[in-house]
């Protein structure tokens, strides 16, 4: 297929992103880049003053910028977009530069197997090598790519993307507009285990629930997501979850939160409406986190914390007093 390469005049993009042109460039844009590595038809982004150093040397001839940097000189045929938001107006801009999407066969490919009594809407695509097994349910227009597993009485509802390596668990429930990227596991057993009564061994305890995953989530590549132990571990809607993340039997998370990649959250953990969480976090087992906390990279949490808090380190506190406990450590160590 004959690759199509966009281009759009600075005025065009000026005017699709609602932002100010500050200068001129006669260039036709035809690619975002990053600041160092952009070429002559290229725009780039400035959101933070570190960058700001970097435009003079950089070869791009345009520059998606914050508002609030104040930048009015972008130089000989260059120009500036002014934005309130350089990061939305980047996602603005990506869409529009986006390449097609992957090309699936239409329907069911003939190597796919799905039972008989699996239930696939208008618009359903079934790539190479996948297993739907009986009783799913998937809802129109959703794609399953290529070597995708989707265990016995799945549920997935429609406009939703699977993507290849990813294996589904008896009993799961996916909603709408959802994407689980590749290699995800939903449904797995908790890691439940206690000592044998005789003390020489070890009991492994059975899982009977199932994960619920609601509508407009993205679960990032090699991330797992494990069944309840009885009940079920869910997922609020539009919560986005970075790769290799492990989520632990019968948690539950709240809408709209926010959790970066290697983060662990223990059994039984309970996440409010808009968490950020940043990566490698690790969340003890019964844990309440409360609405809109922010919980910064490599932070343990030991206990619950409250609505709106911003908390950071091990264990974790809120944030003003770790920086002060890390500021004392290092004046401790300068004066030995």
């Amino acid at each position: 297929m004959e690759k199509t390469v966009k281009s759009y005049k600075i005025e065009e993009l000026s005017e699709l992103l609602n932002g100010t042109l500050i200068g001129h460039t006669s260039e036709e844009i035809i690619e975002p880049e990053q600041i160092e590595s952009a070429e002559k038809q290229a725009i780039t982004f400035i959101g933070h003053k570190k960058y700001i150093s970097l435009w003079e040397n950089s070869k791009a001839s345009a520059a998606i910028v914050n508002k609030s940097l104040g930048l009015k000189e972008p130089g000989a045929n260059r120009a500036f977009i002014e934005v309130e938001n350089a990061d939305l107006a980047m996602a603005q801009l990506l869409d529009l530069f986006t390449p097609p999407p992957v090309q699936l066969n239409s329907g069911i490919h003939p190597s796919a197997v799905v039972d008989s009594t699996a239930k696939l809407g208008e618009g359903v695509v079934v790539g190479a090598n996948s297993y739907i097994g009986p009783g799913v349910r998937i809802g129109n227009n959703s794609q399953i790519y290529p070597n995708v597993t989707i265990l016995d009485d799945v549920e997935i509802g429609s406009h939703t993307i699977v993507k290849s390596g990813t294996v589904i668990a008896e009993r799961c429930i996916i909603g709408h507009y959802s994407i689980l990227q590749a290699n995800v596991s939903i449904g797995s057993d908790g890691f439940g285990y206690r000592p044998s009564p005789d003390g020489k061994g070890i009991v492994k305890i059975t899982h009977i629930g199932n994960v619920i995953i609601g509508n407009q989530v993205e679960i990032g590549s090699s991330t797992c997501i494990d069944r309840g132990k009885f009940s079920s571990t869910t997922i609020g809607d539009a919560t986005k979850i970075d790769n290799l993340v492990q989520i632990g039997h019968n948690c539950v998370i709240g809408r709209a939160c926010l959790i970066a990649g290697s983060c662990g959250i223990s059994g039984s953990v309970t996440l409010g409406d808009g968490v950020v969480m940043a990566g490698q976090v690790a969340v003890k087992d019964h844990v309440t986190i409360g609405n809109g906390v922010t919980i910064g990279g490599k932070s343990g949490i030991i206990n619950d914390i409250p609505d709106g808090q911003t908390i950071l380190g091990f264990p974790a506190v809120e944030a003003k007093e770790t920086l002060k406990q890390w500021a004392i450590l290092r004046r401790l160590v300068k004066n030995r």
